[in-house]
């Protein structure tokens, strides 16, 4: 007897019809129908309502004001949530902190005092950001985050820890720190985040990566994220991580098209003089203003100052205290331009800036995508501005040579 079964099944608009001709086949066809369907409703995901997410995670999201799924999120949650690894190519400023973090949160169980979630990152800076964020998502799920990293005591964390937490958030050195005191105790946990994973390489912290997972029970759940995939972070996944879904949103290319590029063709000994123009001809609230070499930022910022403007420098060569001191002055608001050399690229990520503004070429180009994601944070528009010397052409043609996205002349 022959019977007819008939699926429909709407994607975007279309009609799939499956007939089936035969009862042998009637099964097989329907398991194909049903994986068919679950691809395209997956394919379908682009707002947070979309997931399968608890009453309480939810509530944290909405308060936040988020509806929309960043590209990395919409592909790394699902897995995630499914308890599978995850190797995820993004750059910060591209929403990987709720890619990573919501399904952490999901899968913790907040009556159990001990850590179960741990999220390696390589700056004391990204380790506060990133358990702040966690805290914001996991607001209502009854979810304790501690950032624990090194620079100041280490008596409050201890403490804290001594207290309770669900998720820890820190640099390699002080989470080894307290491992060594028998203060943090790993073999509760079930999720492992190495975060901005090609920093903590370059920096040399592969061998307490190692040393850190050896702690960790080998039926954890880990995911890594990175902003470029090299031999070396692959070399980490093929060590620790079993059958990781692969989610590479770009090569090293920031989501930039809420972004407008633009630059403009100077004479070195006009550089100054341009750079207040800008400054006066747009509405600029709050900006970094990149330049090359310790000196130059410094030299930059008192010119500024001298002209009236609301400047301060910051570069490698500042004690932790004084990084801190200008940071939070510009993350407040309370300071209006940040003048900077490339320590900033990476991991200052302060909601707020409108502009960057690009003083000197950076000599590594892509350097140029790291220091312009400093803006245009969480969805936000934001505006780079690039000062090209005579000098500077042929680097400032091999960052355009690497995006796809327009940097228009300045008229």
């Amino acid at each position: 007897m022959l019977n007819l079964f008939i699926r429909e099944m709407m994607f975007n608009g279309v009609v799939t019809l499956i007939h089936v001709i035969d009862e042998a086949s009637e099964s097989f066809w329907k398991m194909h129908a049903k994986f068919l369907w679950q691809e395209m409703k997956q394919m379908e995901i682009r707002y947070f309502k979309d997931l399968p997410l608890s009453v309480e995670v939810m509530k944290g999201i909405e308060e936040l004001g988020f509806s929309n799924l960043f590209p990395i999120q919409a592909q790394a949650i699902t897995p995630l949530l499914e308890g599978k690894d995850v190797i995820g190519q993004a750059q910060t400023g591209t929403g990987k902190t709720a890619a990573f973090g919501i399904p952490m949160i999901e899968r913790l169980n907040p009556e159990v005092r001990s850590v179960q979630g741990l999220v390696l990152e390589p700056t004391r800076e990204l380790a506060v950001q990133v358990a702040e964020h966690i805290g914001w998502f996991g607001k209502h799920a009854r979810l304790r985050v501690l950032a624990v990293y090194g620079g100041e005591p280490i008596g409050r964390q201890i403490r804290v820890l001594e207290g309770g937490v669900q998720i820890v958030v820190g640099t390699p050195g002080r989470i080894i720190d307290l491992l060594e005191r028998h203060i943090l105790r790993l073999t509760s946990v079930k999720v492992v985040v190495l975060d901005e994973a090609d920093r903590m390489l370059d920096m040399g912290f592969i061998d307490d990566i190692e040393h850190i997972l050896s702690e960790v029970p080998a039926n954890r759940q880990t995911s890594l994220f990175s902003a470029t995939i090299d031999q070396s972070v692959m070399n980490v996944c093929n060590r620790y991580m079993k059958n990781p879904e692969k989610i590479l949103v770009s090569k090293d290319e920031i989501a930039l098209t809420q972004m407008d590029q633009y630059y403009t063709v100077v004479n070195p000994r006009d550089k100054f003089q341009i750079l207040c123009d800008i400054l006066d001809g747009n509405h600029i609230e709050r900006a970094i203003i990149f330049c090359r070499t310790r000196e130059d930022t410094s030299v930059l910022a008192d010119k500024l100052r001298i002209r009236g403007y609301d400047a301060k420098p910051l570069h490698a060569g500042f004690t932790q205290p004084q990084r801190d001191f200008v940071v939070n002055l510009f993350r407040k608001g309370k300071l209006k331009l940040l003048v900077a050399t490339d320590v900033a690229a990476r991991g200052l990520d302060i909601q707020g800036i409108t502009h960057i503004i690009n003083y000197d070429i950076p000599l590594d180009a892509l350097v140029y995508f790291h220091r312009i994601g400093r803006t245009a944070r969480m969805g936000r528009e934001g505006t780079a501005i690039t000062l090209v010397g005579y000098g500077e052409l042929t680097d400032f043609n091999n960052i355009r040579a690497l995006t796809k996205t327009k940097i228009e002349e300045m008229t």
